[in-house]
């Protein structure tokens, strides 16, 4: 791996200190992919420097690392602005049409034909406070591994066919406590989870991993599962679970 990334991983990344051994040569072959294999846009006047592709793809490369390689082979392109940006299509009032007073400030997207749009801003103020349940680098790549099914719907492909009955009895169970304004759940995830079944395992994917103590104390059947798909348990530390390779 090239030498100058280190400083890079140890001042923005801060699980980077946490892995050894055998899994920091996981992450650290996986993030030489990743950087490598997308293309890197830049947008709104972004300047792509080896610092925003190393610290993005770490980012991702934490979701997968005890999946299957192959994850993040539909995503070919990241596209970045220096901050939030606008998006007219978010703009869209239902009824009076486009209206340029109704537009939507954004910090990331990821869409269905293999894009992910990020702020670097958002990016790198999400990684710097890892305990806020709030990471935008976290959420839209969560949404890159929901979309391995075909679809935006909060279930990717989980490790075995009897998986699915169980994730869809618990996540169900728990967005509609969120919607319902639960204490709990509230207390443990963003409301802006209960958008959607998408946005929840989005959601619920951030507070997984920054804050799985919270988690694990509130909901404990929801830990377990996203637990045994992502194949680690943060609460215990970084090591291995359950890898799939």
């Amino acid at each position: 791996m090239p030498e100058e990334w280190v400083p890079i991983l140890e001042a923005k990344i801060p699980f980077y200190a946490s892995l050894e051994g055998e899994l920091l040569d996981r992450f650290h072959t996986r993030l030489k992919i990743f950087v490598w294999e997308k293309y890197w846009i830049e947008a709104g006047g972004m300047e792509i420097t080896d610092e925003v592709r190393v610290v993005i793809s770490a980012a991702a490369v934490r979701l997968g690392l005890h999946l299957k390689q192959s994850v993040y082979n539909r995503l070919t392109e990241i596209v970045v602005y220096p901050s939030h940006y606008h998006h007219p299509d978010k703009g869209m009032d239902p009824d009076k049409g486009m209206d340029p007073h109704h537009d939507a400030v954004v910090l990331g997207e990821a869409h269905a034909w293999g894009t992910v749009v990020l702020s670097w801003d958002a990016v790198v103020g999400g990684l710097a406070n890892p305990e806020d349940g709030h990471d935008t680098a976290t959420h839209e790549f969560a949404h890159v591994l929901d979309r391995n099914t075909g679809h935006f719907d909060g279930t990717p492909i989980l490790r075995g066919f009897g998986d699915y009955r169980p994730w869809a009895k618990v996540l169900t169970k728990h967005f509609d406590r969120l919607q319902a304004g639960r204490k709990k759940q509230r207390q443990m995830m963003r409301k802006y989870g209960a958008t959607n079944e998408a946005e929840f395992f989005a959601v619920a994917t951030e507070s997984f991993f920054e804050r799985p103590e919270r988690m694990l104390e509130n909901a404990p059947d929801l830990y377990a599962l996203l637990k045994r798909y992502y194949g680690f348990d943060p609460a215990a530390g970084p090591k291995t679970v359950d890898s799939a390779e």
